[in-house]
């Protein structure tokens, strides 16, 4: 198998060459030549926009290139849709999976491909061959007949790699594969992912995490406003370079840490429950300090959150928020002194049809003009305040959330908890889904929120901050604490605690 790998290798499977595309007079892309052989890992990473979408777009058919040229195994390759992509053998796994949740995974396997004679499916040939693509997983989840609603994020996405499996595939594109994954379903997936490199696949991984890209990869190319920014052998090149081929700039320090002074505790809560979850939580935030809640996807870290700002209703425990105490609505949360950034900002942290100076007033329309009445004019002016301050990527003000990338997205969320100015901020999974770049201004951002500025006469807020990440918590936080089946541990100092001790305490182990 070696040996056939190896001389595979002497030619690139798939190879795009001076790719270029224009929206009107955006570049999209601008002379992008990329390669990966049979057998090899190449990692595509680069900020928000940089082009990768557009690049994968182009290679699947979804979009036509203004110039350039690909080839497979040598020959040209020019698809006109994404059928006839996958159908030529390349098939692309989004981060959004694209499986109907009412159909069986046979069905979702074989759909659109499906044999058939005379118009007629032949449903033995579909079992035979989802049991064949399957079987590759050894997972007790997937059987053919399972209903892909009911298995987990990990599972479904198995069965998307089991449909391109199916058809053929000699190109996997894996676009930000583990973003909703568990850290078992990460491992289990990494570990399918070299089992594909060894049978002779041509993998392309698009991830934010420069861990997963060392992990995984041979070889990372780097995007930068649509060009090629540099290229290397994965061994070859310290994150540090990554970063920086990224962003074009050298980033400093990626989790800042100013002095930080805690002062009286802001949100007190004792053995709080909700309907399901959380069963128990106890815990308290003091002004001035980041507070890290840890725990795999279930346990009942977003509920904990949901139900502090009143989304979710308690059943049972106390909750003390500044001077006031008990259970409140969201909009007396807001007038409180506490805001929430939900971590699914598409359904339900933004109102994606309005502007961005919409968004970022939304919570807090007082002040805009007079008679209650809202001035556009003192409106853009909030907003264009931090679009500056947190460097929104956007045409103006008025413009679309919709229309904006995903980290600056991410950017007008928070840009509203800072316009409504609260002391009590509640982030659940602040940088899922986000380039490095992103992420190192938000990371800044929360220091700045904990560390206050005096002299500015700003008073340092608190945070308490959910994460799947465990290096952003260690890296960011003054204190974690980790949830557990529904269940919230004690709350530790970073200086106590690492990756190991927080993943053996979120699967229930001792430590």
């Amino acid at each position: 198998m070696a040996e056939r790998i190896d001389s595979q290798r002497t030619m690139a499977r798939l190879r795009m060459q001076g790719v270029s595309k224009r929206f009107g007079a955006t570049i999209a892309l601008q002379d992008v030549s990329i390669e990966v052989a049979a057998g090899q890992i190449l990692a595509l990473v680069g900020e928000n926009g940089a082009g990768k979408s557009t690049l994968m777009k182009v290679l699947s058919g979804a979009i036509r290139a203004d110039a350039g040229q690909m080839w497979l195994d040598g020959e040209t390759y020019s698809p006109s849709n994404p059928l006839e992509s996958r159908q030529a053998g390349v098939a692309m796994i989004y981060q959004e999976l694209s499986l109907t949740p009412h159909l069986s995974v046979q069905e979702n396997i074989m759909l659109g491909t499906e044999p058939s004679r005379m118009g007629i499916v032949r449903w033995k040939e579909v079992r035979r061959r989802a049991i064949e693509a399957i079987r590759e997983f050894d997972n007790p989840e997937l059987t053919p007949d399972a209903r892909v609603s009911k298995l987990s994020v990990g599972s479904q996405q198995l069965v998307e790699i089991a449909r391109a499996l199916a058809t053929g595939c000699r190109v996997l594109v894996l676009d930000e594969p583990t973003s909703s994954l568990t850290r078992q379903d990460v491992e289990r997936l990494f570990e399918i992912i070299d089992r594909l490199k060894q049978q002779g696949k041509a993998i392309v991984y698009i991830s934010h995490f420069i861990e997963e890209v060392r992990r995984v990869a041979d070889k990372v190319t780097v995007l930068r406003d649509g060009q090629v920014a540099g290229s290397s052998d994965v061994d070859a090149i310290s994150n540090e370079q990554i970063i920086t081929m990224m962003v074009g700039r050298q980033v400093e320090e990626l989790y800042p840490r100013s002095q930080r002074k805690r002062g009286e505790v802001i949100l007190q809560v004792k053995d709080l429950a909700g309907i399901e979850k959380p069963q128990s939580a106890s815990l308290k935030l003091h002004r001035g300090e980041v507070v890290g809640i840890a725990g795999l996807i279930g346990a009942g870290r977003t509920e904990l959150l949901r139900s502090l700002f009143g989304l979710d209703p308690v059943r049972s425990g106390q909750i003390k928020l500044g001077v006031y105490t008990g259970q409140a609505s969201p909009a007396r949360r807001w007038a409180q002194g506490a805001g929430i950034l939900s971590e699914d900002r598409k359904e339900e942290g933004l109102a994606l049809a309005l502007s961005i100076a919409e968004n970022v007033t939304l919570s807090r329309l007082k002040g805009f003009g007079p008679l209650g009445m809202v001035l556009p004019s003192r409106q853009n002016a909030a907003a264009d305040r931090w679009i500056e301050k947190l460097g929104i990527r956007c045409r103006d003000v008025r413009q679309s959330v919709l229309s904006l990338s995903g980290g600056n997205q991410q950017r007008v969320a928070l840009a509203r908890l800072l316009q409504h100015d609260v002391d009590v901020f509640l982030l659940d999974e602040p940088t899922r889904g986000i380039d490095v770049a992103a992420k190192a201004l938000i990371y800044k951002l929360i220091d700045e929120l904990a560390s206050g500025s005096p002299a500015e006469g700003r008073e340092p807020k608190a945070v308490l901050m959910v994460s799947s990440y465990l290096p952003e918590l260690l890296g960011v936080c003054d204190r974690v604490a980790v949830m557990c089946r529904g269940k919230l541990g004690p709350t530790r100092p970073i200086g106590e605690t690492d990756e190991h001790k927080l993943m053996l305490e979120a699967t229930g182990q001792k430590i």
